[in-house]
């Protein structure tokens, strides 16, 4: 068995294609194969698959997976055939796609890599340009995102992320059972649902089949869910709900501590949840707790609304409003603008003890994508951006066959 066998079975090469050259040349650290086709072959067309034996050729060449440290290429000589119907046509070849320039192996390592390494990273790895990665990355991306199959659709996450610095975002939209991003598109404000909408509809999805949105308290968000989902029921999770809270007792506490020094150097415990508080902190809560601090008290405040979470749905309305009306004559500013928010969005609210989704899926995709920017130290385009976070957080199936 001579090499060019040996070639040719590593590449996986059936008839009529064979291997009829081989150059490696070890100074330049580079290998050459170049391939052809027996004479006499009829060949499909790549428009309606009716075969015609070659007309002309052209010469091809592919960069093809590294052999050990030696960049590897493939040349060929690629038949044209005439079909009765579409003219002539360049033959497709097994091994690389058309305009490509590199072999579906080569393709599938840059897939592979990119869900890993900034593609800067990976150009610079495979000595290629950045240019041509993203163009690979475009075709596979962009292919799956138009198979993508939305009839099952019914409940959606939305979230937003920032794209560069300043107020340049994309909004993300999730399917909250499949757990997988389905759809993202620039900015952050009412159109996005509207092109999300057009999206849905364009896959196989139904606006009206919608009946479950998470979001956070966006008022973009909510006018265009009311006017885009119309059966879609709003749900304001637990945790972002909470996080406010918090926001108003750390706004109390600052307040506060202008005239009450023991309260310096306690912003974070008073955040925390009771058991994650270190001992010493407890005991810091436990004192400053029983004294008549405007902040120990809307800190009890917020634990007595924590454990409104852990109610039956049919008790939790009537346990809200309690607090409601506590809150709102509780005399502390930052806990009376809560309560008024809770009136505003009580739905949504309410809605979290039906369908129980919140946005942790959410921010962990977020954390993700941002993570992903953060190594790459940015993209250069909305655009590439995008593609990553369908490539990261899309759960696609990507590697070329």
């Amino acid at each position: 068995m001579n090499e060019k066998t040996l070639f040719q079975l590593a590449l996986g090469l059936t008839e009529p294609w064979f291997v009829s050259e081989t150059k490696f040349d070890p100074a330049a650290k580079r290998l050459d194969l170049f391939l052809d086709f027996k004479r006499g072959h009829v060949f499909p067309c790549p428009e309606c698959g009716k075969t015609g034996k070659a007309h002309d050729t052209e010469e091809k060449s592919w960069r093809h997976l590294n052999f050990f440290q030696h960049e590897a290429y493939l040349h060929a000589r690629v038949p044209r055939m005439r079909c009765e119907d579409h003219g002539v046509r360049l033959v497709e070849v097994p091994w690389g796609r058309k305009q490509s320039g590199f072999t579906l192996l080569f393709e599938a390592l840059v897939m592979m890599l990119a869900r890993e390494m900034p593609v800067k990273a990976i150009a610079g790895l495979l000595g290629v340009t950045d240019q041509r990665i993203w163009r690979v990355l475009k075709h596979y991306v962009m292919a799956d995102v138009e198979r993508m199959d939305l009839s099952e659709l019914s409940s959606v996450g939305v979230d937003e992320t920032a794209a560069r610095r300043g107020h340049n975002y994309v909004s993300l939209f999730v399917d909250m059972d499949e757990r997988e991003v389905v759809f993202v598109t620039e900015g952050k404000d009412a159109q996005t649902i509207e092109a999300f909408t057009g999206h849905l509809a364009g896959h196989g999805g139904a606006p009206e089949a919608v009946t479950e949105v998470v979001c956070d308290m966006s008022p973009a968000f909510i006018s265009g869910v009311e006017a885009h989902l119309p059966e879609a029921a709003i749900t304001f999770d637990r945790f972002h709900v909470i996080k406010l809270l918090n926001t108003a007792v750390d706004e109390v506490r600052r307040e506060e501590q202008r005239t009450e020094p023991s309260l310096k150097s306690t912003r974070y415990i008073w955040l925390k949840n009771p058991g994650n508080l270190t001992n010493a902190q407890a005991a810091t809560v436990h004192g400053l707790s029983r004294s008549k601090l405007k902040t120990a008290r809307a800190y009890r405040m917020k634990l007595v609304f924590r454990e409104i979470y852990r109610l039956p749905g049919n008790l939790a309305e009537a346990a809200i409003e309690g607090w409601y009306q506590w809150g709102i004559r509780s005399r502390l500013k930052p806990i009376v603008e809560f309560a008024r928010m809770l009136r505003r969005h009580w739905d949504g609210i309410l809605r979290w003890f039906t369908s129980k989704l919140n946005n942790g899926l959410l921010e962990a995709l977020n954390s993700l994508v941002q993570a992903a920017k953060a190594r790459a130290r940015g993209y250069r385009s909305v655009e590439n951006f995008k593609l990553m976070i369908y490539l990261i957080a899309g759960h696609l199936g990507l590697l070329p066959t």
